[in-house]
């Protein structure tokens, strides 16, 4: 203890750093506010009212976008929709990055193609929020659970429909604007510790239900069994902070250089180059949560025949047999096709060769990046496995006895989540301590000696 509060102290000395960091908790302050603040033309107290009666964690996938959202989307919030446009944005423009040869073109460009990027997904995310704003409008008694009598103009008021409409997409803008002066003028990366933050918002109350469904008098396990709970999650974390480091090293020889005033050559550097276990990250759980929306889709449908709809509804169960095994089976699918995607092993190859680089027995160019492809393609089998692993973790403890919305957080998008951010976040801290002569987060914290 006595070591970690020396590096809060050493953290607290770097005005560069400590300002940062303020920044970045003054805007996620800013932000969870902003989520609490319900949508005019409704009765914030009925809302109120309908989620204390509404039972907590169903497992859909409303209550998943509601943990994203830090509970704003259950609130009928001015930020219910929070970040999740720019997201959708974001994975569009890149997907599209592969088809559209302008996109191509502009992430060739450096600093400049890349703001032209972002100026094209910020539009998309206005698009996109003017779609999804009023599809979440008409769902509103389903997610949120309120009466008729909640609307004080009525659900279909235009008054009501369009202010609301205006209102989500502003909240929308605004939570994009604050995700990126985090990520400006803050630590760590904004958007993904907006996301992070909602996660967490709701960890005490699912804990508590937990704690409180074990405790309680009837309550199976009692406080031994919230032990083991968190014994069991402590080590799920453990797992995911496996998954998000690990790598694979590929040797790397460089060529040898002369160098003026020796005799001879010196000999080349032995570098590696870091491929990752999960290089796709949780994209591959978000593309396939977006393939289970169909089932839920077809149930809900008027069309659909009864055969039909009992087949969806096979699939729709969120702890059942079939929904987990199609949507691990969805997962390994598209972590092969992000990672194909996203890692261009092939232009790795040339910039080796440019770079006087090659693997020791492999000829550089198209050799070497078929042997990338090949290291790659072996590693993700298993990393496409632990990670469809995680994501259905909380259908298993669920089995056991587990609250819905605490089981949420034994893996999942929102586990993978939670833990990528806060290594990128203490890696970004300890670049600063180690410029700073200090030693990084999770060292002794003491002052380095400076080198002669």
């Amino acid at each position: 203890m006595k070591k970690f509060i020396q590096t809060v102290t050493d953290i607290w000395k770097i005005e560069e750093l400590r300002n940062k960091i303020l920044i970045t908790l003054g805007f996620m302050v800013i932000y969870r506010f902003a989520a609490q603040v319900t949508l005019p033309g409704l009765d914030g107290k009925a809302v109120a009212d309908a989620m204390s009666s509404k039972p907590a964690g169903g497992g859909g996938i409303f209550d998943l976008i509601n943990m994203f959202t830090g509970g704003g989307f259950s609130r009928a919030s001015v930020m219910a929709l929070g970040v999740m446009p720019y997201i959708s944005a974001s994975i569009v423009v890149q997907l599209m990055g592969i088809a559209i040869p302008y996109l191509q073109k502009l992430q060739k460009d450096g600093e400049s193609g890349r703001k032209k990027i972002n100026q094209i997904t910020r539009w998309l995310t206005i698009a996109i929020t003017l779609v999804q704003g009023p599809a979440y409008l008409a769902n509103l008694p389903a997610v949120t659970g309120i009466p008729a009598s909640a609307y004080i103009l009525g659900p279909t008021n235009i008054v009501f429909l369009l202010s609301s409409i205006i209102l989500l997409t502003a909240g929308s803008i605004f939570a994009m604007w604050l995700g990126e002066k985090i990520t400006d003028k803050g630590i760590g990366n904004g958007i993904s510790l907006l996301i992070m933050i909602g996660i967490i918002a709701g960890f005490p109350g699912a804990f508590a239900q937990e704690f409180t469904s074990k405790t309680t008098d009837g309550g199976a396990g009692g406080i031994m069994m919230i032990l083991i709970e968190l014994i069991v999650w402590l080590v799920v974390i453990l797992a995911c902070v496996y998954l998000v480091t690990a790598i694979r090293k590929v040797a790397v020889q460089y060529a040898r250089k002369t160098v003026a005033g020796t005799v001879g050559s010196v000999s080349g550097a032995r570098q590696y180059v870091p491929l990752k276990l999960n290089s796709a990250g949780v994209m591959p759980i978000i593309f396939a949560q977006a393939i289970m929306f169909v089932p839920s889709a077809i149930q809900g449908a008027t069309f659909a025949s009864e055969g039909v709809k009992k087949v969806a509804g096979y699939f729709s169960d969120f702890n059942g047999v079939g929904y987990n095994v199609l949507f691990a089976v969805l997962i390994i699918i598209f972590s092969y096709f992000y990672t194909a995607i996203t890692i261009p092993t092939n232009k790795m190859a040339d910039d080796l060769k440019r770079s006087g680089g090659f693997i020791p027995g492999i000829r550089p160019g198209k050799e070497t990046g078929d042997l990338l492809d090949r290291v790659l393609s072996l590693i993700t089998f298993p990393g496409s496995l632990f990670l469809a692993l995680l994501a259905i973790l909380p259908a298993f403890v669920v089995k056991f006895g587990v609250q819905q919305s605490w089981a949420m957080f034994y893996g999942g998008t929102s586990l993978l989540i939670m833990v990528g951010v806060a290594i990128d976040t203490i890696q970004q801290i300890n670049s600063h301590l180690l410029n700073r002569h200090y030693d990084g987060l999770m060292k002794t914290g003491t002052k380095r000696k400076s080198v002669a």
